[in-house]
């Protein structure tokens, strides 16, 4: 098997990187640098040369208020780029993987999420994602699409640096506590990614479609930051102040679902995989971060 991975630059793709290489895989790692998965001459180049078994996109246009002043950039990374990736994919009879976002749904459901439930995207960065899944599914059976949300890892930037590097440099902020959602290690997301991978590169499955994976167990922004905090708090000594605002206490360009937690029991009994819970999660990746700060 051979993995053809879009994307391989961005804080995922490079835990899929290091993942693969841990299982000795075969992978063509492309950076967008490498390959624009809007531009159908890179791709189609891309494929002939890697020769896939599977193909992996990890690539996508992530910045949830500038999307709201880019849409066209937004729309061209989501939509235009799966739906390439798809139409290549079908013509040359390969599996896509493809990660999509919580942000596809409105916030309104007081439980989790689960792949069946209406998606009402309340921005353009959730809506260009929206239309990234649904190019795919009118283009490529054979393809699995997963929904994800609030990733962090030690590559790249997330919600977790940032909240290390304000507890450097200040005593006290406030975060959002009234927004939930699940969040999610890119080290279980790569993992789950090729558990799909594998799967998907059987001929003959029932694994397509669309699941949930995120980390396990729910939190607010705010519980988050402090978990980040107090366990950078062990390493470094310092205990700033997190402080427990609402979505009203600080205004952003976007709109963010108040409930954006996603059930992933489906892509568990399928695929027989769960995620870590968040916060032991959170505690090892501030721990692999202070390590390679103070050496």
């Amino acid at each position: 098997m051979t993995l053809l991975v879009f994307g391989a630059s961005g804080q995922l793709g490079h835990e899929i990187g290091g993942a693969v290489a841990s299982r000795n895989l075969a992978a063509v790692l492309l950076s967008r640098a490498d390959a624009d998965i809007a531009d159908r001459a890179a791709v189609v180049s891309a494929v002939e040369e890697a020769r896939p078994s599977v193909v992996i996109n990890a690539a996508a246009y992530t910045k949830v208020d500038k999307a709201e002043d880019e849409s066209e950039q937004a729309y061209r990374e989501n939509r235009d780029g799966p739906a390439l990736l798809a139409e290549v994919c079908a013509t040359r009879g390969l599996p896509l993987i493809h990660v999509s976002t919580d942000y596809v749904f409105d916030g309104s459901k007081p439980t989790p999420y689960i792949e069946t439930d209406p998606v009402a995207p309340l921005g353009v960065y959730g809506t260009s994602k929206e239309a990234g899944e649904r190019a795919i599914r009118e283009r490529l059976e054979r393809h699995v699409i997963l929904r994800t949300a609030w990733v962090y890892g030690v590559h790249g930037n997330n919600f977790l640096k940032t909240m290390l590097n304000l507890a450097r440099t200040k005593e006290s902020w406030g975060v959002v506590a009234d927004q939930r959602g699940n969040p999610t290690a890119t080290a279980d997301l790569a993992d789950a990614i090729l558990i799909a991978a594998v799967r998907a590169d059987g001929r003959s499955n029932g694994v397509w479609g669309t699941y949930h994976f995120a980390g396990s167990g729910a939190a607010t922004w705010h519980d988050f930051a402090s978990e980040i905090v107090s366990a950078q708090a062990a390493v470094t000594g310092r205990q700033p102040e997190v402080r427990a605002i609402t979505t009203a206490d600080y205004p952003t360009r976007a709109r963010r679902p108040a409930n954006s937690c996603l059930d992933s029991t489906r892509f568990e009994t399928v695929f027989g995989m769960k995620a870590r819970p968040w916060a032991e999660r959170t505690r090892e990746v501030v721990a692999a971060l202070l390590s390679t700060s103070t050496r």
